[in-house]
């Protein structure tokens, strides 16, 4: 008498295969995307201060902060020594445009205001859309 070996699966061994991949999808996806949103405020951190170390190095050469980030690049200010940022000035993680606004503090005269608005692009928010401020 001949046995045959049947190599195949049945339907219940492939369910049950699958239900423990959605179960293992439900605890590990949720963690994987709440690390996204934080490791995009981590890139948003990094590429602010790489700027910041621009906007400084900027001030030494011409005497003041520049009025637009995109003065890193290009200027007509004169001891303007540039450019002080190497590529194309940056999106925020959301592509968005940084917020930057060169103001004088009054105890040391000058200072600059650098952050990134968020998923959102707007001031203030909450989680994702919250400002990632230098």
């Amino acid at each position: 008498m001949k046995h045959s070996k049947n190599i195949g699966f049945t339907l219940i061994e492939l369910l049950i295969v699958m239900v423990i991949l959605g179960l293992l999808a439900s605890i590990v996806a949720p963690r994987m995307f709440s690390q996204v949103s934080t490791a995009k405020e981590k890139v948003a951190k990094a590429q602010m201060q790489v700027l910041a170390t621009s906007l400084d190095a900027y001030r030494l050469d011409v005497g003041d902060y520049p009025s637009e980030l995109e003065s890193l690049r290009k200027s007509d200010a004169s001891n303007w020594n540039g450019p002080y940022f190497p590529k194309e000035i940056p999106q925020d993680p959301w592509n968005n445009s940084y917020f930057y606004q060169p103001q004088v503090n009054e105890s040391t005269g000058e200072g600059f205001t650098l952050k990134s608005l968020g998923k959102d692009g707007k001031q203030g928010g909450e989680g994702e859309d919250a400002d990632v401020e230098f």
